[in-house]
């Protein structure tokens, strides 16, 4: 009885943290504060793969978010999903320009308190559109990983006032094999016309509006790659290239801004991206993660 007891506490809440493995919490303070306490930013991979989207990533992989990514994935500690979630809806934020302005480095520059939970004004939400695993990934861990966060990511945007939906309209039209261990040029191959949108997924995304494409972790980009050109092949546009997800650029640079960019550490602002103008697409595809390489924010190389 008492084993019993103890399985159906760990469900309700986990026996550790899943980024340190401290008892009794879910994600404790230190490691919630590595998951979301920077402001989310711009990350490219190097070498970057053909037809990348623009991609915002909440944290660098390391430390005690790999260990919460990998024990949401891997062990199945389903719990982290609602964390996790709100480090990707604080990505998803950050391309879209919600409340304030990008620098031109790719980080999020909020104007001031709360600013980075404003609405989006926009007749149509934002699709959330994950990435899928493969057949047999999601068969040996029992669940969707970036499908589960996306979940919780669209009830977080839904929730601080930005309209948001998930569309899972991508599936897998090929085998693929263990991305474990392939290089970049390898994982693209591997990858190449792997993923496709599902027939009804045409008509959905056929609505217009911002669609986001997300997924849990960004290495080398080829997943995001491949997901993007199949979107385009269903007729999305994909917005490719510098700056956040929408805007136009402007030459203005901020004091407050200059010094949020620097805190995120990824090089020095130059121009900032205005959001919400009369010259700004409201339609198109961008990427965000909950994390990527660290090197993959380190955007402005030589």
């Amino acid at each position: 009885m008492r084993g019993w007891w103890q399985d159906l506490t760990d469900l309700v809440l986990p026996a550790e943290c899943g980024g340190c493995g401290r008892l009794r919490t879910v994600l404790c303070p230190e490691c919630r504060a590595a998951l979301t306490g920077d402001v989310p930013s711009r990350v490219r991979p190097d070498p970057e793969p053909p037809g990348l989207p623009v991609v915002y990533a909440a944290a660098p992989y390391e430390d005690q978010v790999r260990a919460a990514l990998l024990a949401h994935k891997e062990r199945g500690v389903l719990i982290l999903a609602g964390p996790l979630g709100a480090a990707l809806a604080g990505a998803v934020r950050a391309g879209l320009g919600v409340g304030g302005q990008v620098a031109a480095d790719g980080a999020a520059v909020a104007a001031g308190p709360g600013d980075a939970r404003a609405p989006v004004s926009s007749g149509s939400p934002v699709s959330l559109v994950p990435v899928p695993s493969a057949r047999w990934a999601v068969r040996a861990r029992g669940h969707d990983p970036a499908r589960r966060i996306a979940l919780a990511a669209a009830a977080e945007l839904r929730r601080t006032g930005t309209p948001a939906r998930v569309l899972a309209v991508l599936r897998q039209r090929r085998a693929v094999a263990d991305q474990s261990g392939l290089g970049s040029r390898q994982r693209l191959d591997n990858l190449a016309g792997a993923l496709e949108v599902a027939p009804a997924g045409v008509r959905l995304l056929a609505g217009g509006g911002r669609t986001v494409l997300v997924d849990d972790l960004m290495t080398t980009g080829a997943s995001l790659a491949e997901a993007a050109r199949a979107l385009t092949a269903a007729g999305a546009t994909v917005h490719p290239g510098k700056g956040g997800f929408y805007g136009r650029v402007t030459p203005r640079t901020t004091g407050e801004g200059a010094r949020r960019a620097t805190m995120t550490g990824v090089g020095r602002p130059e121009v900032v991206r205005e959001t919400g103008s009369a010259n700004s697409t409201e339609d198109g595809v961008g990427a965000a993660v909950v994390a990527a390489s660290p090197a993959s924010f380190e955007i402005n190389r030589n």
